[in-house]
């Protein structure tokens, strides 16, 4: 009993000592492991819970100063963020930017509360290294998330960055209105806007980004954006699924002297089907994000810089692979190619 007693004891502490250290070990065969025994949106909103009550690591140490990134006037303390879609609802922000990162970006957040799509709407496609998603927007809504932002000042932490991804309700008859409100209620709190006009899981969403309809939308939403004081950039956030065309008209509506926009977020998940893919999974309805998306997301960040001329920022988002940036050398290669541009493309 004593030696039972000591051993469970010992393991414990170890494991309480794995948890708050970061150590890797612990993460990969201890932490990870049992995570995956939950349901795949079970584990989401069990790891935004902890990092809510800062039950996660911190990062100590403050970043060399060889990581520093100048972008729209605002110093970043490192080229590592966490893109939209972990932290949906506003809960974590501080606990995720204690982690190390350099910025958090929140959403995305529609004006009114909605419940998204029917579970199960979250698939693991591990043979594929991969997620399918359909969560459809799931949002708290602008009140309960501005109230979780009121403790949050613009430009208030040094080298610490909040984004606000904004979107619009599944059944707004006016989906600019829709963001027009995220910007009155949110854009206080941003250190930079995101609209969102690209998840597939909001019917008629992409039309959003064909060029009439974006250049009304940017045209409404920088109006307002420039009643803030602090006028944060406003980034577009595109699919992965564009055309040539598609992209030649959001480029060109991009790079208007007035009206355009600060940036662009390169990309959201895919509505495509490799055929490589392994998963029983991969049938599944939604949004496909991790490794099968890295071409894809490479070849779209070239021809978005190509097409805005270099003068546009652009960054690649997916919190699903972001642990593949981490510890795999192969999966940077858009960090690394947005970086030698100068354009802060940040994975």
């Amino acid at each position: 009993k004593t030696v039972c007693v000591g051993g469970t004891a010992t393991l414990l502490v170890a494991s309480v000592y794995g948890y708050f250290s970061g150590n890797a070990w612990f993460y990969r065969h201890v932490a990870m492991p049992a995570v995956r025994m939950l349901d795949p949106e079970q584990s989401h909103v069990l790891a935004v819970y902890l990092a809510s009550k800062g039950l996660v690591p911190k990062d100590r140490a403050p970043d060399p100063d060889v990581l520093r990134t100048e972008l729209w006037g605002r110093t970043f303390s490192n080229p590592i963020g966490l893109a939209a879609g972990f932290d949906k609802h506003g809960e974590a922000y501080p606990g995720l930017l204690g982690m190390g990162f350099a910025f958090v970006e929140i959403g995305s957040v529609t004006p009114l509360p909605q419940a998204g799509n029917p579970k199960p709407r979250v698939f693991r496609l591990p043979e594929d290294d991969a997620i399918i998603n359909r969560y459809g927007f799931n949002s708290d809504g602008h009140v309960i998330v501005k109230n979780r932002l009121k403790g949050w000042k613009s430009g208030a932490s040094e080298g610490k960055i909040l984004g606000v991804n904004i979107g619009k309700n599944k059944d707004s008859k006016n989906g600019a209105e829709d963001y027009v409100a995220g910007i009155q209620e949110l854009g206080c709190y941003a250190d930079y806007i995101v609209i969102n006009i690209s998840s597939p899981n909001t019917p008629g969403l992409r039309d959003m980004q064909g060029r009439v309809l974006l250049a009304h939308l940017l045209d409404t939403v920088t109006a307002e954006r420039d009643t803030i004081p602090h006028k944060p950039p406003i980034l577009v956030k595109v699919a992965p699924d564009l055309s040539d065309s598609d992209k030649e008209d959001i480029a060109a509506v991009i790079l208007r002297p007035k009206g355009g926009a600060d940036g662009l977020v390169v990309c959201n998940t895919t509505v495509a089907r490799p055929q490589t893919l392994q998963s029983t999974h991969r049938g599944e309805m939604g949004g496909l994000s991790g490794a099968p998306l890295r071409d894809m997301a490479t070849s779209a960040i070239f021809d978005m810089y190509r097409l805005t001329k270099g003068l546009v920022s652009c960054r690649r988002a997916s919190w699903l692979l972001l642990r593949h940036l981490l510890c795999n050398r192969e999966h940077s290669d858009n960090w690394c190619w947005g970086r030698l541009h100068g354009q802060g493309c940040v994975r």
